[in-house]
């Protein structure tokens, strides 16, 4: 029995490392790409003869990527934080609040989540075009302000907590959002960090959205910058991979100092309900 349990761990442990490896190899070539200079590109070898920065000083400081890295950062840093302030209040109000029509409403942003985003970019842009938001800030930002998953995600969590807890701040003399402010939120940060990290990660590498708001080469995001540099620097795939490695960098950092709370986050938004 101990042999057979031995050989399954093993078996499954060489599954895993076979996994792994398939999913850090293209990464680790891109990285190693990034050092090459151009006439290595061509020849058959994975690590690089003579590593050179040139590449990262050529994106650096001939491209826009420092302005597109601050419009990525700024964009994904405010939805995070309306995402994580408006969903968390909607979540509280849906569950621990008493007011008619309030299983519909949830119900009702619930059903976002079933269309997809292909079909709300046209409303969104002619509604952007009204309001004099293309090519804004704000053109880049309202579609992200406010999810339905965070919502529900929120409110599962809000419904969790004992009633007796917003009980005694009502009898201390808190208003409803100082329940929520004081006592609410300080017990449901698992979830707020969860939402947090997701939210950020989804802005941060969003495309579509910002491919069709964004008009002039200021106003693009990371994903946006980069997609057309590529198709600018041709076969300069040494500067394309550098400018990729610079670009996946905060998400491997956001994942190393929140490695627990994404791990967490994914269990407890699979098993609360």
């Amino acid at each position: 029995m101990k042999a057979k349990n031995r050989l399954t761990g093993f078996l499954v442990l060489l599954l895993l490392l076979l996994g792994g490896s398939v999913m850090v190899l293209p990464f680790l070539w891109m990285v190693l790409t990034s050092f090459k200079p151009f006439p290595e590109l061509f020849e058959l070898r994975f690590l690089p003869r003579e590593p050179t920065l040139e590449n990262y000083r050529v994106v650096l400081g001939e491209t826009g990527f420092m302005r597109w890295f601050g419009n990525s950062l700024l964009v994904a840093s405010l939805t995070t934080l309306s995402v994580l302030f408006f969903d968390s209040l909607a979540g509280y109000t849906l569950a621990r609040l008493r007011f008619p029509g309030k299983n519909l409403v949830f119900i009702l942003i619930l059903s976002t989540l079933m269309v997809p985003t292909e079909m709300l970019v046209i409303p969104w842009y002619v509604m952007s075009a009204e309001k004099g938001w293309i090519n804004t800030y704000w053109g880049l930002l309202f579609p992200g302000l406010i999810t339905a998953f965070g919502v529900f995600l929120m409110r599962q969590f809000f419904e969790t907590l004992p009633q007796d807890l917003f009980d005694a701040g009502r009898m201390d003399g808190l208003s409803e959002f100082g329940v929520f402010w004081r006592i609410g939120l300080p017990l449901v940060r698992p979830a707020l960090a969860a939402l947090g990290i997701f939210t950020f990660l989804g802005n941060w590498n969003a495309f579509l959205w910002p491919l069709i708001v964004v008009q002039t080469p200021e106003m693009r995001t990371l994903p946006v910058g980069i997609a057309l540099f590529s198709g600018e620097a041709g076969t300069a795939w040494n500067l394309i991979m550098a400018a990729s490695s610079l670009a996946v960098l905060p998400v491997l950092l956001v994942f190393f100092f929140f490695q627990r709370q994404i791990i967490e986050g994914v269990v407890l938004t699979g098993v609360k309900g």
